[in-house]
């Protein structure tokens, strides 16, 4: 019978937030490689939450966020977002370009694809670690990227998860190079009979 985030106890539940630990240091590792300078990470807060909390904890509908989707195949499926508010974005980018000073809050092409590919990277990073400690088989899609409102770009998720519950699993992660931290969210949002493989593996049920 599928299950859902809904319904796990707490053991599992805890399985799932350290999990999103581990992904989020692996994300982390693999984008100081891609800057290559130390990047510092503080403990990811990992938590299950309604999606409609998702939006406020972003800063609400109207806040514009970059956004970068991708779907799960393999022995799990779903989909996987990470999101990060613009300004965060912007000075994402300042580092990676080595600007100290820009503010602007457009990009051009060329920042455009390092956002996609910092969205890939850190995306990738985590499934690869959550495949790690499954020994699953979990396969990424090549990134979408989006900048709209939270709610617009929430709304992807949403349509498709509103099918089959409502909670997901939300890792908020903070990381820094030098004095610039930069705050960025990672939502799992397997389908639902994915949560009972993901345990499974895990050890956690039977």
């Amino acid at each position: 019978m599928a299950i859902s985030f809904d319904e796990l106890n707490h053991l599992q539940l805890d399985v799932l937030k350290e999990i999103g630990n581990i992904g989020a240091g692996n994300a982390v590792t693999s984008l100081a490689k891609m800057l290559d300078k130390r990047v510092d990470m503080a403990v990811p807060k990992a938590n299950i939450l309604g999606f409609d909390k998702v939006t406020q904890i972003l800063g609400g509908e109207e806040m514009l966020v970059v956004g970068i989707l991708l779907n799960v195949t393999g022995d799990i499926t779903g989909s996987m977002m990470f999101t990060m508010d613009i300004h965060a974005a912007r000075q994402l980018v300042n580092i990676l370009f080595g600007n100290k000073v820009s503010t602007s809050l457009e990009f051009d092409e060329l920042e455009l694809s390092a956002l996609k590919e910092i969205g890939n990277i850190l995306t990738a990073s985590y499934l690869s670690a959550l495949a790690g400690l499954t020994n699953l088989k979990i396969l990424p899609s090549v990134p979408e990227l989006a900048i709209d409102m939270a709610g617009a770009i929430l709304s992807v998720p949403a349509i498709e998860f509103g099918k089959i519950g409502d909670s997901v699993l939300y890792i908020e992660t903070e990381f820094s190079e030098g004095i610039t931290k930069v705050f960025g969210d990672f939502l799992l949002i397997p389908d639902v009979d994915s949560y009972e493989v993901l345990l499974k593996a895990l050890g956690v049920i039977e």
